[in-house]
Formats: C-alpha cells, structure tokens, sequence
C-alpha cells in the first residue's frame, strides 16, 4: 500500500504533519475522521508512487478474467472480487494492475471507466466487450467469452510459433557451422594447397574464408547498413505494401491471409454476441485482425453498412474472403445468426490454417536441410577438388 503525507488541523486549530499508509486517498480521509482531525492537504508520498502498468501478457488477462467471471457467477461484488484475486495473486505486475482497478471502482467508477484508464494493458476490444457486459448486466459472461477468445488466440499463435521453431533452430545451427568451418577449418588447407591450381569452388571457399578472417569488423558493419536501409525502406513503404507481397506468396501467403479472416471472423463474432452494435464490433475488430489490406476491406464494409447495406456484399469486394465464407455471412445475416456463424467460421478457418501451416512447415524444413547440405557439400568440394587434382598429377609421374 502507498504511504500518504498529510497535513491536518486538530480540534483546538493546531496544525500537525504525519504519514498513513492506506490504499486510497478516501481511506486516508476516513482514518484522519478517526482521530478528530480536519484534512487540509493530502497526497501521495513520492516514493512509494507506483509505476504505471505497461504491458501484461495476454495469457495472465485470459487468466484474470477468467477468476473475475468465476466470482461474479458465484454472486461475489465486483469491489470484494478484484479484492479476492488481488489477494491470491503472486505476480507482482497483476497484483498492482488488480489493487489499480480496486482502487478505481472503490472511488466510484465502473469497471469499463478503469479499463479505459489503462489503455496500455486493456485493449478496445476488450474495453468495449465488458462496457456491453455492464450495460445490458451479463458482465460475467462477457469474461468468460474474453477469456476462451484469448485462449483460442494464444493457441493459435502458439502453434504457428512453435512450428517454426525447428527450422529456425536448423538454419542457425547450419550457419554456425559454416561459419566455424570457414575461420577455423579451411585456414589449415591453406598452406597444404599453396602452389596447386585451385578450380573456381576451392577459390569461392578461401576467398570467403578470408573475408571473414580479416575483414569481419566490415561484415559487421555492412549487416548494421543492411538492417538500416531495410528499416528505412519499411518505414517509407509500409506495413501494408510488406503484407501485399507476402500475401502473394505460395502457400505461406494463404495461411496468413486465413489467419487474418479468422481473427476478424472470431472478434467481430465474439464482440456481437456480446451486445456490441455491429458499426461499432465492425471499428474494434478492423484494428485488431493484425492485418493492413484486411482492415482497408472492413473500413469499406463498415461505409457500406451505415448506408444500409448487408456485409457479405461490401466484404466480397476486397476479394480477399474467399467466397465460401462470404456465402455464410449472407446466410447468416438473413437467418440473424450473424454472432453465431461467425464463431463457427472462425474454428474451421482456424483447423484449416492448422493444416496449412503444417504443410509450409513439412515443406520448409527438408528446404533448410537442403540448402545446409549444399553449403556443407559445397565446402567439402572445393577443399577436395585440389587435393583429387594434385593427387592424379603426383599418379600420373
């Protein structure tokens, strides 16, 4: 709890100076009531500020939701369950942003007011999904729902992270070695091969093995160059052009763009059944399926909605949905099931990308084992081409 400095004036109109520790303001005031004590001044002491939240991980949100709608359920006051979980929580980062949104709902605010406070940590779609929840008293459901969303988001994630990680670890490895074998194995053929003809590959390796030897400090700085302009030209292009031209991309092109549809299909799905007016689900979820060209095709849509259009249309001329799933939104629209198909679509669009990533990985690693074995390959032949070369000579006498 922060300490606070007070100033007060006692009954007789002396004035006295002290230090409380207290969890607000208001509980300070009460304690000074106590003691006959009129406040003139209170503030918080300087160095017991606490620092502001920055970043929680998504996983710790899912799981604070997650109690928060268990004690809600249970018939538990929202005030006294942030206080419960704050009580058992053993991180220090979730301890303060819970004993934060204490403090704001004790001094009168509602929960989606002390969300909103912190904008680092909540995001709008997660702000807007519990201010419908408030609104039309479903506040528990509303975090349930958030919960399984992150969760599913995080799984999904997860697996396309996990993944890769095998071919990542594949190619540093293969550099690793190439690199080892360039400064410290070629070096000693040097010497063996000095006056011996050395055909076009055996030259490549030496030279190579040269440039990192005696000129590393200009290989550094050249990747730091590269890194630069690369940035540089990030910056003057875009997110979007980046995301255009990996979309066109075979077969990675398509798992990201499916990853895209079904975070839109889920957010937009989850933030309706969750009491949010379609324009406003429509505004959240555009910033937060990860994607440039899709957010462009859900602004269009979102024109065409508030003109009173239907949203499969507006959604089909991007042409970025595929028409299957276009057909399904139109169904559902007409059938007012909307929220519903959504989620649905979003699970199977999610089984899908599963696959399909699956696949990118099954082709990428027998890739980078290639190119690895054709850098090692290439190594061994051009230290081996001389010494067959001079090897045939010394026969040949």
């Amino acid at each position: 709890m922060p300490d606070f400095h007070y100033t007060a004036r006692t009954v007789s109109g002396d004035k006295v100076a002290g230090v409380i520790e207290a969890d607000t303001e208001a509980a300070v005031l009460r304690t000074l009531d106590d003691r006959s004590l009129f406040p003139v001044e209170v503030a918080v002491s300087k160095d017991t500020v606490t620092p502001a939240i920055s970043k929680i991980r998504a996983s710790q949100l899912g799981g604070l939701y997650s109690q928060l709608a268990d004690l809600l359920h249970s018939g538990v006051p929202l005030l006294r369950a942030l206080q419960s979980i704050m009580d058992a929580s053993l991180n220090a980062r979730e301890k303060q942003l819970v004993r934060e949104l204490r403090d704001s709902v004790a001094e009168g605010q509602s929960l989606t007011q002390a969300m909103q406070d912190r904008s680092s940590v909540f995001s709008t779609l997660h702000v807007a999904m519990v201010e419908a929840g408030e609104r039309a008293s479903f506040l528990e459901d509303v975090l349930y729902g958030l919960a399984t969303f992150i969760e599913r988001i995080d799984e999904l994630r997860g697996k396309v992270w996990g993944a890769l990680i095998y071919p990542v670890l594949l190619t540093i490895v293969g550099t690793g070695v190439m690199i080892a074998a360039l400064t410290l194995f070629v070096p000693r053929f040097e010497p063996l091969l000095e006056g011996v003809e050395k055909p076009l590959p055996t030259l490549i390796i030496f030279g190579m093995s040269s440039l990192l030897r005696e000129s590393w400090e200009l290989l550094i700085v050249g990747g730091i160059a590269v890194v630069a302009i690369g940035v540089y030209v990030f910056r003057k292009v875009g997110w979007r052009m980046v995301e255009v031209v990996s979309l066109r991309l075979p077969i990675v092109g398509s798992a990201l763009r499916m990853v895209a549809i079904a975070r839109f299909c889920r957010i937009l799905g989850t933030l309706l059944a969750n009491g949010v007016p379609l324009l406003q689900a429509l505004a959240i979820s555009k910033g937060a399926t990860g994607s440039a060209v899709l957010a462009e095709h859900i602004e269009e849509a979102s024109n065409s909605v508030r003109a009173g259009a239907g949203l499969a249309e507006p959604l089909a001329e991007g042409g970025m949905i595929p028409g299957q799933i276009l057909s399904m939104i139109a169904v559902a629209e007409e059938s007012n099931q909307l929220q519903k198909v959504l989620v649905q679509i979003a699970d199977t669009v999610e089984r899908r990308t599963h696959r399909e990533v699956d696949q990118v990985v099954r082709l990428l690693e027998p890739l980078v084992l290639c190119v690895v074995a054709a850098g090692i390959g290439f190594l061994a032949l051009g230290l081996l081409l001389p010494i067959f070369t001079l090897a045939g000579s010394l026969g040949a006498k």
